[in-house]
């Protein structure tokens, strides 16, 4: 297994325990690594050193949790990830530059800054406008192979790109996927963790690839500009999923394209988000 594989396992082990505590030395282990090694190796891959790498990942996630459980107690929302209530708005603070109250107000708002088109400030669409298009379906496992970007969502574009053109496994019959951990509103200096991937339908010998479990899951369909995308997707999470009857059952949401025109920008997709 190359590092990359192996970084890619680690991080894999990391948002699985997020909510537990994690050591540097807990996930070395899982590779069977001395420490040392493992975090020379992680901040060679990543750019990022394991235990800020681990540290961010829990703070973005509890805001991802303030968002989506506007009923939980922001104490509560800060024990789940290990910290006590005073050490948790002093993190969250130095990260955000706002109280985890002060944030948990601030997603009251009708509007949003777009951090892909900074002269934008968004304007959410309703609950009742989103209502109109989710469908509940059950999708079955998905079999893909899949490459793991560390970076910015403003670099997706290329990204693919550069994948469709190297993956001798693209055919007329396979489907893209974006596999994405993050939430760009809240991704601390545009670190984001999404899977690039690309539907199989067979099984290969290659080290990079997985089942996307299959399921119940909430899906809009989305028609239009790539620039809108960031609009829509926030108002779904922000909006749509803390108002309806639904929770997420995974830390993870899927984009799956349908169409895509990157001459004009233009797409056809469906937002999915695992649900229960």
């Amino acid at each position: 297994m190359d590092k990359k594989a192996l970084v890619n396992k680690s991080i894999d082990y990391i948002l699985a325990h997020l909510e537990e505590p994690i050591s540097i030395e807990d996930v070395a282990n899982q590779l069977s690594f001395s420490k040392y090694y493992f975090c020379r190796m992680f901040k060679e891959e990543t750019g990022e050193g394991v235990y800020s790498f681990i540290k961010r990942l829990k703070v973005e996630q509890s805001a991802i949790d303030l968002k989506l459980q506007k009923d939980k107690r922001i104490t509560d929302i800060g024990l789940d990830y290990g910290y006590s209530a005073s050490n948790y708005s002093s993190l969250f603070k130095e990260h955000y530059q706002l109280s985890p109250n002060d944030y948990r107000k601030s997603l009251e708002a009708s509007t949003i800054s777009n951090p892909f088109y900074p002269q934008k400030q968004e304007v959410l669409d309703t609950f009742e406008d989103y209502q109109k298009k989710v469908e509940l379906k059950e999708l079955n496992d998905l079999y893909v192979i899949y490459e793991r970007m560390l970076g910015n969502y403003a670099e997706l574009k290329s990204s693919w790109s550069a994948l469709v053109e190297e993956n001798a496994y693209y055919d007329d019959t396979t489907v893209m996927i974006e596999k994405f951990y993050n939430d760009p509103a809240v991704a601390i200096d545009g670190h984001s963790i999404c899977d690039l991937c690309f539907t199989l339908n067979e099984e290969i010998k290659e080290k990079n690839t997985m089942v996307i479990t299959g399921g119940t899951y909430a899906i809009y369909p989305y028609k239009g500009q790539i620039e809108d995308i960031f609009r829509v997707m926030q108002g779904y999470f922000r909006i749509w999923l803390p108002e309806s009857s639904y929770q997420m059952r995974e830390k993870y949401g899927l984009t799956i394209y349908r169409k895509i025109d990157w001459e004009n920008d233009y797409v056809q997709l469906d937002m999915c988000i695992p649900v229960e």
